[in-house]
């Protein structure tokens, strides 16, 4: 099976993302992967059968996302991770905006990113454990970014997690304690979106040009068993091709 895995952006240690998602791709004999940091080789994209993407403020451009809108409508999955759906503006301020998605991506991804909390330990909990995806899954806490959004209705999600604060200095600050989803399936036609929140990862040189040195490096979920085996799970899905939970 051919995928295509775009690892790119600002603001997280995408060297290391890009090589941990390599390896797990690398667990799977039957896979090629190709690699590149944005959508510009859309081509490749259409053509391949599971699209993986790791990013933060990575857009495609109109035509790419007509691209991306083909390779759902043959059938092809897609495995979004993190700040997929994330546009990060600093305004002069101090506050952080994320304005509006073009709304054929936000309505391809189900989501938009628009604010966080502090990373901090939060539970997720598990929403459909009758999906296949979910077999044996248990709720469990993680230490991570904590993704509020914007949703879009036709979501199944499948896990969640809930909470309510404020998020200073995004400039959507207040939010009411409600459920966020956490992990989430889209239909598009013949094809999927698989999005999963979880992964921030950050390391000294990551906030360049903001800040010359981050004081640590940052691996929340990715010190997660749980989170791997969700990780595998994705890939597993994206090659099954049905939901008949077969390999999950």
């Amino acid at each position: 099976m051919d995928v295509y895995l775009v690892a790119g952006g600002k603001y997280h240690d995408i060297n290391f993302a890009r090589l941990e998602l390599l390896k797990l791709l690398a667990e799977h004999e039957d896979i090629r992967v190709e690699v590149g940091p944005d959508y510009s080789r859309i081509d490749e994209i259409e053509a391949a059968d599971i699209l993986v993407t790791y990013t933060c403020d990575v857009l495609p451009t109109v035509e790419q996302q007509a691209g991306l809108r083909r390779f759902l409508a043959k059938g092809g999955r897609w495995l979004a991770l993190h700040g997929t759906n994330s546009v990060i503006r600093f305004l002069d301020d101090g506050r952080i905006d994320c304005p509006d998605l073009d709304a054929d991506l936000s309505d391809m991804l189900g989501s938009q990113f628009r604010a966080h909390p502090p990373i901090c330990r939060y539970e997720i909990q598990v929403t459909d454990s009758a999906h296949p995806l979910m077999r044996g899954i248990k709720n469990f806490w993680v230490e991570d970014e904590l993704y509020l959004g914007t949703v879009s209705p036709g979501n199944k999600t499948l896990l969640h997690t809930r909470w309510g604060g404020t998020c200073a200095p995004f400039v959507h600050e207040d939010w009411p304690e409600a459920d966020h989803p956490v992990m989430y399936l889209r239909d598009h036609g013949a094809g999927q979106v698989l999005y999963l929140v979880l992964g921030h990862c950050r390391g000294k040189h990551d906030l360049r040009p903001l800040m010359e040195e981050y004081p640590h490096n940052e691996r929340c979920s990715w010190q997660s068993p749980v989170f791997y085996d969700l990780l595998r799970r994705g890939i597993r899905w994206g090659m099954a091709r049905s939901d008949d939970g077969a390999g999950f």
